[in-house]
């Protein structure tokens, strides 16, 4: 029994024999164009294996290796498997995809999983960890700014425990995201998701739509998530204890206190409900959208403020703005990420209910959503200006002026894509540089006060 299968560049399944029908106990119906060949093979294999078998594959002409395999019914076999890279009209022409042959054998297969791999698996894989970046780089633009306006205007303590409390409440609602819409049923009809594959080197692998998968690769199940982000949400209290004790002591007051705990709760709130019914924001029309702005952006840097500022903040104080105001363009760029991730994703979220904006206005009118957003991020950028003129010295206004040029343009390239592949598989190239723009654009506003 000779199983041949032929997958694109993402994985998901172009063709199947009827060896492999047999072989893996799925009709070709259920596969061809729907499901992903991660589909059988075990989560932590895939994590620590494929990606290197692909590789591989690519770079010398073809890949040989034994594993074992999982069939539809749960049942594993052991087998040997040549992966060969397709091109659709001969080598001199892209690839598009990859070839496996695989032959059951009878000699036992094991596949030693190593530290790292579970590392991954839990830090990355299944809570998503590498996108608190779009969490901690608003905070780190916080403390700059702060560090920049004067000495001792926050509190090293409280940043820290500030920023541990934040990462803590965002793999929470990651968890809860995914148990909700993998409960919902909207992860479960969804074939059309994006993995950044090896289209990215910093972020290979990565799940960029679509929810984690990690339930659909066997990493965790349904209940362990949630246990899981229950788990997530404790440490965010703990954290958050610890952070009033130590404003209080810095502060001797409990106006920061108070603030911080509402401003807080408000996050969380939105975080929970932006997937958990019967709120749903993500459902209702642009409020999932609004709600991404508020909590990557203004709410999270005010709240920051109140959580490490060294002395009492008054309401409607022009520090109070400040902090508002620098969360303004992170929260326009974070919305970004989550709207262009709506794109591969509409299809099975219309189906369930889950209207969000691309939904509401279709893919093609979508498109100059992004662009308004992008350059609602820069304007904001821009309007920041006169205020790091007015409280820092010598501030250079020249390389702010270049380096929020440069990022517009870098933006501007993932919307031309956007623009012509906002219905084919090349939209991940958007995707990407969508989440890339945050993340430099974080590391600018991080360093731009002391150059």
């Amino acid at each position: 029994m000779k199983s041949v299968i032929t997958c694109d560049l993402e994985g998901v399944i172009e063709t199947i024999n009827a060896d492999g029908e047999k072989l893996f106990g799925y009709p070709k119906e259920e596969l061809i164009g729907k499901k992903r060949v991660s589909l059988f093979s075990a989560g932590e294999i895939v994590i620590q294996n494929v990606g290197t078998w692909l590789k591989g594959a690519t770079k010398d002409g073809e890949h040989t290796t034994k594993t074992f395999f999982i069939r539809k019914d749960g049942s594993r076999f052991n087998a040997k498997i040549k992966i060969t890279p397709t091109f659709a009209n001969g080598k001199s022409n892209p690839q598009t995809g990859y070839c496996g042959i695989t032959i059951p054998i009878d000699e036992e297969v094991k596949i030693p999983i190593k530290f790292t791999t579970k590392f991954i698996k839990w830090v990355f894989a299944i809570t998503r960890g590498g996108f608190t970046s779009a969490s901690l780089f608003p905070i780190f633009a916080l403390a700059s700014m702060l560090a920049a306006f004067g000495d001792n205007l926050f509190n090293p303590l409280s940043l820290i425990l500030c920023i541990a409390g934040v990462v803590f409440l965002h793999l929470s609602s990651n968890l809860f995201n995914d148990y909700f819409d993998v409960k919902h049923g909207t992860d479960g009809i969804n074939y059309e998701y994006f993995n950044a594959g090896l289209n990215s080197t910093m972020l290979e692998g990565a799940q960029l739509s679509g929810g984690s998968r990690a339930i659909e690769l066997g990493l965790i199940t349904l209940n362990g998530t949630k246990r899981l982000a229950n788990i997530m949400l404790l440490l965010t209290v703990f954290c958050t204890l610890m952070l009033l004790i130590n404003s209080y002591i810095v502060t001797q007051s409990f106006k920061n206190l108070i603030m911080a705990l509402l401003i807080g709760f408000i996050g969380w709130f939105l975080g929970y409900f932006y997937t958990a019914k019967p709120i749903r924001l993500s459902a209702r029309r642009g409020l999932g959208e609004l709600a991404i702005f508020l909590t990557f952006g203004p709410l999270l840097t005010l709240g920051a403020y109140y959580a490490i500022s060294s002395s009492t903040i008054e309401l409607f104080s022009q520090g109070f703005y400040n902090a508002i105001y620098i969360g303004i363009p992170f929260g326009f760029l974070t919305t970004n990420i989550l709207f262009i991730n709506q794109f591969p994703d509409t299809n099975s979220d219309a189906k369930t209910g889950k209207n969000h904006l691309v939904v509401t206005f279709g893919k093609k009118n979508s498109r100059w959503g992004y662009l308004i957003l992008l350059s609602a991020a820069f304007l904001g950028s821009y309007l920041m200006l006169e205020i790091f003129q007015n409280n820092i010295t010598e501030f250079n206004m020249i390389v702010f002026y270049i380096c929020n040029i440069l990022l517009y343009i870098y933006g501007l390239m993932a919307f031309y894509n956007l623009y012509k592949n906002y219905n084919n598989r090349n939209l991940i190239f958007s995707n990407l540089k969508t989440i890339y723009l945050q993340m430099f654009f974080g590391l600018f506003y991080t360093i731009i006060f002391f150059i």
